[in-house]
């Protein structure tokens, strides 16, 4: 099997939102940003200054600059250390900027101070997913599913995780409720459910799914890279091959695609292309890995592939054929 790549459109952080911020034309921007700035200057009120630092923050975040939103949530936290809203919204630019050790450490003070902040319990989960902390984020999704159990991006995010932690018939579920309350999704959960039945290896069914999601939106390029794989598994390598280039054609910089190519081209017997598009897409993750130590077992470069192959099976004990080539490699040198 080379690598599925699970959609996450639709999914992401939340700010929390004033319930007055709405767009605000230009002119009237800066006058708000005039008197929130009376307002901390001139007011006592606690409440006030809180508020008039979150809208600051929020006006700078939707101009574009993160620092100074994040300086005007941090201010928010002097005054009220357990201001949940400021510390959400900290929270979330620490997860967009990659530093998800920081995020969830604010995410965590804000459930803390406000157990009943949903969005800060989503965001958390959201940012253990993207870490790899799949049973903590569950964990957080399970409680929201308890509190608000028809809320489809919480389902569509649960069917993420249970996939990553390979509890096939729960994403199946999960994604369905999710396409359920939102059927305007219908085309990333669609992919998602042929995803994870490609993993069960119920192709046919999976096939049928992702000709759903082809009169949805043919753009889709997931829906080509999924269809290479179900190719590849009938042993139908030309096929692949056209389904995956189809799945670059729409998105050309996707390494996941680069690199399942370069799997095909493996399996064709075109070690220069093989080579190409695994060296492209070498420092991504342990499929490419993987792939390299195949590419040099065929090469019989056999020091090499058994170097590859390990590295692949260190960042996942899991992966697909990687211990069946280091199998070989023993025989060989037996």
């Amino acid at each position: 099997m080379f690598h599925i790549y699970i959609t996450k459109k639709g999914v992401g952080c939340r700010i929390n939102k004033l319930p007055s911020r709405k767009f605000v034309p230009s002119m009237t921007k800066y006058i708000i940003a005039i008197v929130v700035v009376l307002l901390i200057g001139g007011c006592d009120s606690r409440e006030t200054r809180l508020q008039s630092f979150l809208l600051q923050g929020n006006l700078s975040l939707k101009e574009g600059d993160d620092e100074k939103a994040l300086y005007f949530y941090i201010e928010a936290l002097k005054v009220d250390g357990c201001f949940a809203d400021a510390l959400n919204n900290a929270g979330t630019i620490d997860h967009n900027a990659g530093r998800y050790a920081d995020a969830i450490a604010r995410y965590s003070k804000a459930v803390e101070c406000n157990p009943k902040f949903l969005n800060a319990w989503f965001n958390r989960a959201n940012t253990y997913y993207e870490s790899g902390e799949y049973y903590s984020a569950l964990s957080d999704l399970d409680h929201i599913v308890k509190v608000k159990p028809d809320t489809s991006e919480v389902h569509f995010l649960r069917g993420l995780v249970q996939t990553k932690l390979k509890d096939y018939p729960a994403a199946i579920g999960s994604f369905q409720r999710a396409l359920e309350l939102n059927p305007a999704n219908e085309s990333d959960c669609r992919v998602n459910l042929a995803s994870v039945k490609i993993f069960m290896k119920q192709y046919d069914e999976a096939k049928t799914e992702l000709e759903a999601c082809l009169k949805l939106n043919d753009k889709e390029p997931n829906i080509y890279n999924s269809l290479a794989l179900i190719a590849i598994e009938k042993n139908d390598l030309n096929e692949a091959l056209k389904q995956v280039n189809k799945a670059l054609e729409l998105s050309p910089k996707q390494p996941y695609f680069i690199n399942n190519r370069g799997f095909i081209y493996l399996g064709l017997g075109e070690l220069d292309k093989a080579e190409a598009d695994i060296n492209e897409s070498i420092t991504l993750d342990a499929w490419a890995y993987r792939n390299k130590g195949i590419l040099a077992f065929e090469k019989k470069d056999f020091v090499t592939a058994e170097r590859f192959l390990r590295k692949s099976i260190d960042m996942d004990k899991d992966i697909d054929k990687a211990a069946d080539y280091l199998l070989k490699l023993k025989v060989k040198s037996e």
